[in-house]
């Protein structure tokens, strides 16, 4: 009796990782390469406005390569999970109707999950997905974070923000304003007003070192969603570890990166995509990097340090957290500096709308 012929799955890729591990530019690599379009994944992203705050892919970055979902929304509205689910798998299917691969990308695992396991798991159950998670260890991660809130600055974050700011508006807490950058500016610009040049500098400089911080707790959200989604059925993330890259610069960027992600990404996806072939499950545990090594004894992976450092949701992680000040500690500082007679006492406004630091979920 002849075997029934069953026909493939379309396949989608996933690129997942923590903020500033390059998920962008490996999308557009993997899109370059295997003919795809990219999805975007992160819900701030959704939203139109502030592209350096929520680091929009430019023109130039994409390469003509074609990028869904960034900007459909309004700036105040709301997403939800099963919204982004609906919007994402309609695009997912006119993506493969026009015989080109998905390559969905974002930091946002909240809205991944349920686009997989959401409404049933029909997603899971339409398609073949590989799962690579590009990976880079805590320190170089962390330094890599700052400077990208570095250059932010410089190109012109804190006018693009102040372009938004309202001093009697207090609504911070929906839409492109969750997104962290905002609050720890909105707290700037309510003081600034009432401060000297000294301190301004000082209230400026405390806001972009709240904006490093809190983006640091969002890198062990993100780390520590990522591990919960590695021990549920189907989740068979594949890890490429991206450290070798960071800290380099120049050609000798581009070298590693070619040599320690495009290499063992390209391998997977190559196996992935030929029929009769499927991506080894490995449960996560394997890491893939450009060297030839045996992954029967490869190290354990860079971040799991940092994810058992910062903990499950609600404990308390000495090395991670931020607080931020609240509206009265900016005030005080700018009574303690104007007390010492660089100015006369002043009394701020309410600005009980400004101290919220939100780390993006």
């Amino acid at each position: 009796m002849d075997k029934a012929v069953q026909t493939p799955r379309p396949k989608v890729v996933f690129v997942m990782g923590a903020t500033g591990t390059g998920k962008s530019k490996l999308a557009i690599d993997i899109a370059t390469r295997f003919s795809g379009e990219v999805v975007n994944s992160d819900k701030i992203q959704l939203h139109d406005g502030l592209p350096v705050l929520t680091n929009k892919v430019t023109p130039e970055e994409a390469a003509g390569i074609p990028h869904h979902l960034i900007g459909v929304l309004r700036p105040e509205d709301d997403c939800t999970a099963s919204e982004f689910r609906r919007m994402a798998s309609s695009v997912v299917a006119a993506i493969v109707a026009r015989g080109r691969l998905p390559v969905v990308a974002g930091g946002s695992n909240s809205f991944l999950e349920e686009l997989v396991d959401g409404a049933g798991g029909e997603f899971r159950e339409t398609y073949d997905i590989c799962y690579l998670w590009i990976d880079v260890a805590s320190p170089e991660l962390y330094q890599s974070v700052a400077d990208r809130v570095e250059k932010m600055v410089k190109v012109g974050l804190v006018d693009e923000v102040r372009g938004i700011f309202r001093a009697e508006d207090d609504k911070y807490s929906k839409g492109i304003r969750r997104a962290i950058g905002v609050p720890e500016m909105v707290g700037y610009f309510r003081l600034e007003p009432l401060a000297d040049a000294d301190l301004q500098a000082l209230l400026l400089e405390t806001a972009i070192d709240l904006i490093k911080g809190n983006t640091k707790k969002l890198v062990g959200s993100q780390l520590e969603k990522i591990s919960r989604l590695r021990t549920l059925p189907g989740w068979d993330i594949r890890r490429i570890d991206a450290t070798e890259v960071f800290g380099k610069c120049g050609e000798e960027a581009i070298v590693a990166w070619e040599r320690f992600v495009l290499k063992p990404v390209f391998r997977i996806l190559r196996d992935f995509l030929t029929a009769g072939r499927e991506v080894d499950s490995t449960g996560g545990e394997e890491i893939l990097t450009g060297k030839e090594k045996d992954v029967s004894k490869v190290d354990p992976p860079a971040s799991d340090e940092l994810v058992s450092k910062v903990g499950p949701p609600g404990s308390e992680d000495l090395r991670c957290k931020v607080e931020p000040p609240a509206s009265e500690e900016l005030s005080s500082m700018v009574e303690a500096h104007t007390s010492g007679g660089l100015g006369s006492k002043v009394v701020p406004p309410d600005s009980e709308g400004g101290d919220s630091f939100t780390v993006a979920p």
